[in-house]
């Protein structure tokens, strides 16, 4: 296998390349404030099985550069921008084969919205939800994050010029902009289709591949019932559905991040692999000879 660092526009990531000839390229679209690295097991997984996975940071995240450098780019800029560079650069990459993608949290939405593109053949959602901040079930977590993202965050940005929110326990270090856009989603009923100019549901209308639509039975944010909402939102998607449990990838705790985890490896992740696999030999004008 070989690990190729990748410059797409200020997009930096890692092209991890089977060592024979790969069956398809995945994009991993990641998570707020969740770092590149985080995903390397995952790709690596799947390069173990012939497809060529690219993971990457957002801008103002990671290696792409500090979120003080980047205070004006938003979750709406990885949404629009940030997703279909790295979509649009895959495919150059990979002319001819099948491409597919996963989405993680707010890499999810943006392939919900459709701004994966048409290319996709199909893709995969993991923890992806409308993410109202009023749905979060428990009281106490639901009291923590608007306080973080109303209050702490938004002051702390005015001091630092970035929020600190892996010292928050938000994960990594983010964007002003990127704290201040999840804020007012998040204060919305139904998250970002509440926004009118990002035309949520005409957009999620027009997604037409195969879609699987993972959730996780102990997420704090991503509830079973929020997922389900993001999944009602794919009226003409061809949508599969699966919620995970911790008993089921025989850890005690799965969590938001849980799936992407090295300990899903043996558990959860194959069922995702056969899913993908799948979808690469129903895509048309596949050389069944690559296999």
């Amino acid at each position: 296998m070989r690990n190729t660092l990748v410059d797409v526009g200020g997009l930096v990531g890692t092209l991890f390349e089977p060592d024979q000839e790969p069956v398809a390229v995945l994009v991993v679209h990641p998570a707020t404030a969740t770092p590149a690295g985080f995903y390397a097991a995952f790709a690596t997984f799947l390069a173990e099985n012939r497809i060529a996975a690219v993971t990457y940071d957002y801008r103002g995240t990671g290696r792409s550069g500090s979120p003080r450098d980047h205070r004006d780019v938003g979750m709406r800029d990885w949404i629009e921008q940030d997703v279909p560079a790295m979509t649009t650069w895959a495919a150059a990459r990979f002319p001819g084969l099948p491409q597919l993608a996963v989405g993680h949290s707010v890499g999810g939405h943006a392939l919900a919205l459709g701004r994966g593109g048409s290319g996709p053949a199909a893709f995969a959602l993991v923890a992806s939800h409308v993410a109202s901040i009023g749905a979060i079930p428990d009281r106490v977590e639901r009291f923590r994050v608007r306080l973080v993202l109303s209050l702490i965050g938004p002051a702390l940005a005015g001091l630092l010029g970035y929020v600190p929110a892996r010292r928050l326990g938000l994960g990594e270090d983010i964007s002003v902009a990127a704290v201040r856009q999840w804020a007012g989603w998040g204060a919305l009923p139904n998250y970002l289709f509440d926004d009118p100019v990002m035309r949520g549901a005409e957009r999620a209308a027009a997604v037409t591949q195969p879609v699987l639509v993972i959730g996780l039975s102990d997420d704090p944010w991503a509830t079973p019932r929020q997922v389900d909402e993001l999944a009602a939102r794919l009226p003409n998607a061809q949508v599969e559905r699966r919620t995970h449990t911790p008993a089921e990838a025989g850890v005690p705790r799965i969590g938001h991040h849980g799936f992407m985890r090295r300990s899903a490896r043996d558990t959860l992740w194959p069922e995702l692999l056969t899913w993908l696999q799948k979808r690469i030999a129903d895509t048309p004008g596949r050389d069944d000879t690559a296999r």
